[in-house]
């Protein structure tokens, strides 16, 4: 008798159910014909995009080799790729040391130090660019990777990310690690990181994209085309001549979507879970 009510109650579940799938499947479709389309209209040409033709063309080399050759494109890919790189492996580090010493250290101030921390987080970037701009150039650092690494090497995101996450594990793991005389490093580098890679994940992420979608500070920074980042790249491609088509603009706009996808599709477990804080508590 119980067996019988459990699977009709599963059959009503399952009833009521579908109309929510229906919907996530409309959902999927939405978020998904642009990209379909993009890739579509990448390999055609003018006449053809017009036309609004649902068919792939035969251009696809031909815009792959305009833009990633004749406009350099791969060039402006890896320096966004290494300038990403840099910037999440810095305010990781940096994020990760500040959290340490938020928690786990005591000294006067602390709390005043973290209340201005807080304030950058509501400080754009734009505010400040002009003065960074006189200091970075007052340093020769113009046309490097170093204009466009360092004075985004430190992140308030993450330093109130590992603040937070670090203040909701066990104080016993101090106790722990203070009774075996383990010095902070130690502490950090045996204890805090291993049972903190959801976090790190989350900001890896974070970090990676806000370094790739990187617009106005190298436009300001960077004038040597060969250190441009891709952002910057996408744009020039977008007004460089009159004989451009839209099948080399969407084919470049589509390469440069794929970085960040990779290192999400890396990351999805650790993003999802990484801002659970406390959960595992």
């Amino acid at each position: 008798m119980s067996f019988s009510a459990g699977v009709r109650r599963q059959g009503i579940i399952r009833g009521r159910s579908w109309p929510i799938h229906v919907l996530l499947v409309l959902v999927t479709l939405a978020i998904g014909f642009p990209l379909v389309y993009a890739a579509l209209i990448s390999t055609q040409g003018n006449p053809d995009i017009f036309a609004f033709k649902l068919t792939p063309g035969d251009k696809l080399a031909q815009h792959f080799d305009d833009v990633w050759v004749g406009r350099n494109l791969g060039r402006s890919m890896w320096n966004s790729t290494v300038q990403s790189v840099l910037i999440t492996v810095a305010k990781t580090i940096l994020s990760l040391a500040a959290g340490l010493a938020f928690v786990y250290f005591r000294f006067r101030g602390k709390w005043l130090v973290f209340f201005f921390v807080l304030v950058t987080l509501m400080m754009p970037t734009e505010v400040m660019i002009l003065a960074l701009f006189r200091l970075v150039s007052s340093l020769g650092w113009q046309n490097t990777m170093t204009a466009l690494v360092v004075p985004f090497a430190a992140s308030a995101t993450g330093a109130f990310l590992f603040r937070q996450h670090f203040s909701n594990l066990p104080s016993e793991l101090a106790e722990a690690a203070q009774v075996d005389g383990a010095s902070p490093i130690q502490f950090l580098t045996k204890i805090l990181i291993p049972v903190s890679w959801n976090a790190i994940g989350a900001l890896a992420v974070i970090q990676f994209v806000y370094g790739w979608n990187m617009y106005l500070w190298p436009v300001l920074i960077i004038s040597d085309q060969k250190n441009q980042v891709i952002q910057v790249a996408l744009q020039n491609l977008q007004g460089i001549d009159v004989g451009l088509t839209y099948g080399p603009l969407m084919l470049a706009a589509l390469l440069a979507s794929i970085p960040p996808a990779i290192i999400f599709i890396l990351l999805q477990k650790q993003f999802m879970s990484g801002f659970s804080i406390g959960a595992d508590k």
